[in-house]
């Protein structure tokens, strides 16, 4: 039997990652967000909490780990940017274009604030 065999997997040599045994979190931060998201993909309006707490840990599991891949890929230029979450995914062909999709929605959102601004400082000025 192989001795590293117990070891996680995800624990990399090398890497920027800190052990899982220093992460300190407040459980159940999520709870009512996923209750809802659940819900809204099907499940019972009010899900097990064992099964909230379950879709919370796979959840905070792969977003940290996309995050630490991220880092890593952005190690050399020293700077995170929102190009380093799409390079992980771009085999991924739905989740690259709904992150896409969202990325030119909240662009729109930003100008159309911008715009309202723009328009409620020409009102105030003519008053």
């Amino acid at each position: 039997m192989n001795a590293s065999a117990g070891l996680s997997s995800k624990v990399r040599v090398g890497s920027s990652q800190p052990p899982e045994s220093s992460f300190k979190r407040k459980r159940g931060f999520f709870q009512k967000d996923l209750q809802h998201m659940m819900y809204g993909f099907g499940d019972d309006p009010n899900p097990l909490p064992e099964t909230v707490a379950l879709v919370e840990d796979v959840v905070l599991e792969y977003v940290t780990d996309m995050v630490h891949k991220a880092q890593d890929t952005a190690s050399k230029r020293g700077k995170l940017l929102t190009e380093d979450f799409l390079f992980l995914i771009r085999k991924d062909s739905p989740k690259l274009n709904r992150c896409t999709e969202l990325l030119s929605m909240n662009e729109e959102l930003k100008q159309a604030r911008k715009a309202f601004e723009v328009d409620e400082e020409k009102l105030s000025s003519i008053e």
